[in-house]
C-alpha cells in the first residue's frame, strides 16, 4: 500500500527520503514521489510513475537539494497509475501534500474547491486534501491551524504528511484509519507510514493514534489528540533484524521468506511450549481470563489470512467441540451479525494495519463481542493495541506481497490456540500430549518439506505455458488448496482455483481435460479414500494429476499421475507442511514465466484501504 517518507533536518534530506521509499517498495506501489523546501524557499516536486529507482534517477541526474522534504509511494485508488497523480501534490506553490487512504467526501470537497477557484491537475481525491489546506492556510496563515481545520472536513482514512514554501521549520501530520510514525533523531525528526522506512535514521518511534495531528521540528515533537488537546506520547524504541531486508543469497525475499519457515516456526513456539502442553501464561497475563468460558469463536480475516482462519475452524471444532464461524473481514462488517453469547472475536492479520480487519475488530465492539483476540505479526500495530489480547506470529517482516512465512506463523498460533481453548472444553490431555509432541518436530517436517524444491522447480516447468490449473483437498486441506491457488495467481497471474474435491462433480469437473492441470493435497487421514476416489474422477476425464501426499498414502507415479512425497506429519500439523510446497510451486512457475515475484501487479502488501 502507499508509503509515506518525511525528514526535516539540519542536513540535505533527499538521501534519507529516497532510501526511505526503496525501504518501502515492499509494500506495493505504481509510483513515487518527493517534494523538497529549496534554500531559495521554493518547493521542489519531482514525480514518477513506476519503480522508485527511476525517481531516484531523475533526482539525481537533476538534483534537488534542502534540508526539508516529503516523499510518497502511490498504489493507485483514484486515478490511473501516472507522473500526474503520483504523489506530493502542491497547490499555489506553496502547499506539499502527501497522502495515504481514501477521502470519501472528495468529490463534494472538489465541487466546492474548483467553486473558490482551485485548478485540479490530478484524477486522484488526495489533491482536494492539499487545496483544503491551502485555503484554510491563506484565512491562518498557520500550517498547523490550517492542517487542523482540514482534517476537520475530511471523511474517510487517511495518514498525511505536509509542508508549506514559508515555513522551512516544520512537517505537519496527521492521521485517521492509516498508520503513520513519528521517529525521533539527534537535531532531526521524520515521519512514515512504516518505521521499517527509517531505520537508517534512528531506532526510536512514536506512534500516532486515531485522529492525532502532530507538528514536527528539528529539535521538537507536539502531539494533539482529536480532542485538540495537547498531549505526550512515549517514543518507543524498536529492534530490527539484522536481515530484514537483505536478500542474502536468495533471488527473491520470498524464496528466502519460504526458507526461513522453520526458524520462524521455532520462534513461533518458543517460550509457548511445555514438554506436554502448551504454556497459557506466555500468551499474556490476561490469557486465562479471556479464555474461560469461550463457547464460540469467530475467526475474521481477508485473504490469506481467511485460508489460515479456515483451517483452524476445523482444528478449533475437533480440539474444543464448540462452534467456530469463519468471516470475510470486508463482509462482516457490512452484515447484521448475530453475536452468541460468550463468544471470543479473533482478527487475523499480518500487518495490523488492515483496513478490512481492523474496522471489523470496531464494529465486534459495538455489536457486543466483549472478549477480541488478535494474531498479528506487528507488536506495535493498530489492531494490537485496541485487542484486548495478542498472539504474536514472531515471522519478522515479510517482504514479499505475497505472503508465506506469515501463513505457516499464523497455523502454528492457531493450533495452540485450538489447544488452549479446547483444554476448557473436555480435550484429553493425552490429545494435548500428542499434538504438542508433534508441534516439537514441525520444524524439522518443514525442513524437509523445503527439501524438495528441486524437483518442485522442475515440476514448474509443466505449468509454464498452461492458462489454467485446479487445486483439490478434502477437510482442511481445502483452504491448503485455496491458498496454493491464491499463490500461484498471486504471483504468476496464471488462472488458478481452489475447491474441495468432493465438490468436483458440482460443477468443476467440467473444465478438466488433458490441458487442465489437477495439483490434489493428500495427507495420510481419515479423508484419504475419499479424496482418491476424486481423483479417479480426474483421471477418467484424462486430466493430469500432480499429487503432493503422504509417502504411505498409497499414490504412484503413472503417465498421467505425477506424485511427490512429502514427510509423514501428524494430521493436525499437515496444513503447515504441506502449503510449503504449493508456496514453492507458485514461486517456480512465476520465476519461469518472469514476473515481478515480491511485488506482483496491482497489489500491495499492507491493505490500509477498503
Amino acid at each position: 500500500m502507499c508509503g509515506i517518507v518525511g525528514a526535516v533536518a539540519d542536513r540535505e534530506v533527499s538521501a534519507i527520503l529516497l532510501t526511505g521509499l526503496q525501504r518501502l517498495e515492499y509494500r506495493g506501489y505504481d509510483s513515487a514521489g518527493l517534494a523538497i523546501l529549496t534554500a531559495e524557499g521554493k518547493i521542489e516536486s519531482r514525480k514518477q510513475a513506476g519503480k522508485v529507482k527511476t525517481l531516484f534517477d531523475e533526482v539525481s541526474a537533476n538534483g534537488v537539494r534542502g534540508r526539508l522534504g516529503i516523499a510518497h509511494t502511490r498504489w493507485a485508488t483514484h486515478g490511473v497509475p501516472s507522473r500526474t497523480n503520483a504523489h506530493p501534490h502542491v497547490s499555489n506553490g506553496r502547499i506539499a501534500l502527501v497522502h495515504n487512504g481514501i477521502i470519501e467526501n472528495f468529490e463534494a470537497l472538489r465541487i466546492e474547491l474548483e467553486g473558490d477557484g482551485y485548478h485540479f491537475a490530478s484524477e486522484t481525491d488526495s489533491e482536494v486534501v492539499v487545496h483544503l489546506v491551502d485555503k484554510y492556510y491563506a484565512e491562518s496563515s498557520s500550517l498547523l491551524e490550517a492542517v487542523r481545520s482540514a482534517t476537520k472536513r475530511l471523511e474517510g482514512a487517511y495518514a498525511i504528511g505536509i509542508i508549506a514554501s514559508d515555513d522551512p521549520e516544520r512537517i505537519v501530520a496527521a492521521r485517521m484509519g492509516c498508520p503513520l510514525v513519528i521517529g525521533k533523531g539527534i537535531g532531526e525528526n521524520f515521519i512514515a507510514s512504516d518505521p521499517l522506512a527509517l531505520r537508517p535514521v534512528t531506532d526510536r518511534f512514536v506512534y500516532l493514534e486515531e485522529g492525532d495531528l502532530v507538528e514536527v521540528t528539528r529539535t521538537s515533537i507536539s502531539i494533539w489528540n482529536s480532542a485538540d488537546e495537547l498531549v505526550t506520547r512515549a517514543a518507543e524504541k524498536v529492534e530490527f533484524g539484522q536481515d530484514d531486508v537483505d536478500r542474502g543469497n536468495y533471488r527473491h525475499f520470498m524464496q528466502k521468506e519460504i526458507h526461513q519457515q522453520p526458524r520462524v516456526i521455532r520462534d513461533t513456539l518458543h517460550g509457548r511450549l511445555g514438554r506436554h502442553r502448551v504454556l497459557e501464561l506466555a500468551f499474556g497475563t490476561g490469557a486465562t481470563e479471556l479464555l474461560d468460558d469461550v463457547q464460540a469463536v469467530t475467526l475474521v480475516a481477508c485473504g490469506t489470512s481467511f485460508y489460515a482462519a479456515s483451517v483452524a475452524r476445523y482444528w478449533i471444532e475437533e480440539l474444543a467441540g464448540i462452534p467456530c464461524q469463519v468471516e470475510i473481514a470486508s463482509e462482516f462488517r457490512y452484515r447484521k451479525v448475530a453475536v452468541v453469547p460468550g463468544s471470543l472475536f479473533v482478527t487475523i492479520t499480518q500487518s495490523g494495519e488492515t483496513a478490512d480487519t481492523l474496522a471489523a475488530l470496531r464494529v465486534a465492539k459495538e455489536i457486543g463481542f466483549t472478549r477480541t483476540l488478535t494474531i498479528c505479526n506487528v507488536a506495535i500495530s493498530s489492531i494490537v493495541r485496541e485487542s484486548d489480547l495478542a498472539i504474536l506470529l514472531k515471522a519478522g517482516t515479510e517482504i514479499g506481497v505475497a505472503s508465506t512465512k506469515a501463513f505457516t506463523a499464523m497455523l502454528t498460533d492457531l493450533l495452540m490456540l485450538a489447544l488452549l481453548i479446547g483444554r476448557r472444553h473436555g480435550m484429553a490431555s493425552e490429545t494435548e500430549e500428542e499434538v504438542v509432541g508433534a508441534l516439537h518436530t514441525l520444524s524439522e517436517a518443514v525442513d524437509a518439506a523445503l527439501a524438495l524444491e528441486d524437483p518442485i522447480r522442475k515440476l514448474a516447468e509443466r505449468f509454464v505455458d498452461k492458462s489454467h490449473a485446479l487445486f483439490l483437498g478434502r477437510g482442511p486441506m481445502y483452504p491448503i488448496a485455496l491458498e496454493g491457488a491464491l499463490k500461484l495467481k498471486e504471483i504468476s497471474y496464471l488462472h488458478a482455483e481452489g475447491y474441495a474435491a468432493g465438490e468436483l462433480k458440482h460443477g468443476p469437473l467440467a473444465m478438466v481435460d488433458e490441458d487442465m492441470p489437477v495439483i490434489a493435497v493428500a495427507p495420510n487421514d481419515e479423508l484419504l479414500e475419499k479424496l482418491q476416489s476424486n481423483l479417479e474422477e480426474v483421471r477418467a476425464r484424462e486430466g493430469r494429476l500432480y499429487v503432493f501426499a503422504d509417502p504411505n498414502s498409497g499414490f504412484k507415479n503413472r503417465d498421467d499421475q505425477t506424485v511427490i512425497s512429502l514427510p509423514e506429519v501428524h494430521r493436525l500439523l499437515a496444513p503447515i507442511v504441506y502449503v510449503v510446497p504449493l508456496q514453492l510451486l507458485a514461486y517456480h512457475v512465476a520465476v519461469l514465466k518472469g514476473t515481478d515475484v515480491d511485488q506482483p501487479r496491482n497489489l500491495a502488501k499492507s491493505v490500509t484501504v477498503e
